[in-house]
């Protein structure tokens, strides 16, 4: 019995986007647009499929462009950043890490960030808990942000 025919790949974009607020004005339009792809139902159902985050969280997604103007929209969690800023209260990390510490989070709160992503984010499923909590204070200290 013989597979059906693959799709043929235009191209995959990586991009994040706020939820809940995907619209046809740049950056998500434009790049859609330039590739013939429908802006308005691509808009619809990101809005739809993530309607559960707060509106505003950015979130990474990845589309994957074929050659007969459909696409499929994989969403994945916010990134790891997002969650050590708010955590920390800050908007943004340090101008120069390492050399100012612009705010503090605890060991608790990079455990609940570390169980958070191993739960929903298929990328770090195969990494152990320790390993994730690792990675995120080795980000926070990027950041400027110290771990009590």
């Amino acid at each position: 019995m013989a597979s059906p025919a693959k799709k043929a790949i235009k191209i995959m974009i990586k991009m994040s986007i706020d939820a809940g607020k995907a619209a046809p004005s740049p950056p998500v339009g434009p790049r859609l647009g330039q590739l013939g792809l429908p802006i308005m139902q691509f808009c619809k159902e990101f809005n739809e499929r993530t309607k559960h985050f707060l509106d505003g969280v950015p979130v990474n997604t990845r589309i994957i462009a074929y050659e007969d103007r459909t696409y499929q929209l994989d969403i994945y969690t916010p990134p790891t950043s997002y969650f050590i800023k708010r955590c920390a209260g800050l908007e943004k990390g340090a101008n120069s890490p390492g050399r100012e510490i612009v705010g503090k989070i605890s060991t608790k709160m990079v455990y609940e960030i570390a169980r958070y992503k191993k739960t929903t984010d298929p990328k770090m499923k195969d990494y152990g808990i320790y390993g994730i909590c690792k990675m995120i204070v080795a980000q926070s200290r990027n950041m400027g942000i110290e771990v009590e």
